[in-house]
């Protein structure tokens, strides 16, 4: 159950940082695209904090770890952001998106491959 909820919250977190790419296209195009693109960068800031929450709440040290440096890391993401230092707020950003979805597909495949293994008690029904 708390490794689903930590699929589910990377996903979003994963999802909500490609969102972030369009609204940074839409902040250079549109005289209000600043408006999405802090509003998405706090909402993201927010479920990245729910993030580490709920890997807290999955008592894995590897788990606990990545969401607490990807906390750091997306801290550091807002700051560059305010201070308008592009040259590094981009790079940053495709890495933290590439990592997230890394971080997602190695969930998704301990759970497909935890959820194959036969159950102890049906190995022994079998023998």
């Amino acid at each position: 159950m708390v490794m689903r909820l930590l699929a589910t919250t990377v996903a979003l977190q994963t999802a909500l940082i490609f969102v972030q790419s369009i609204t940074a296209g839409l902040k250079m195009t549109l005289p209000y695209g600043h408006v999405f693109h802090s509003a998405g960068s706090y909402t993201l800031w927010v479920v990245t904090v729910a993030h580490v929450v709920v890997a807290l709440l999955t008592r894995r040290a590897q788990a606990i770890w990545y969401a607490l440096g990807f906390l750091a890391l997306m801290t550091a993401q807002v700051y560059l952001g305010v201070f308008h230092l592009a040259a590094l707020h981009v790079p940053l950003a495709a890495a933290l998106l590439v990592a997230s979805l890394l971080y997602l597909l190695r969930i998704r495949s301990s759970r497909h491959h935890s959820s194959r293994r036969p159950h102890p008690q049906a190995v022994a029904e079998y023998r």
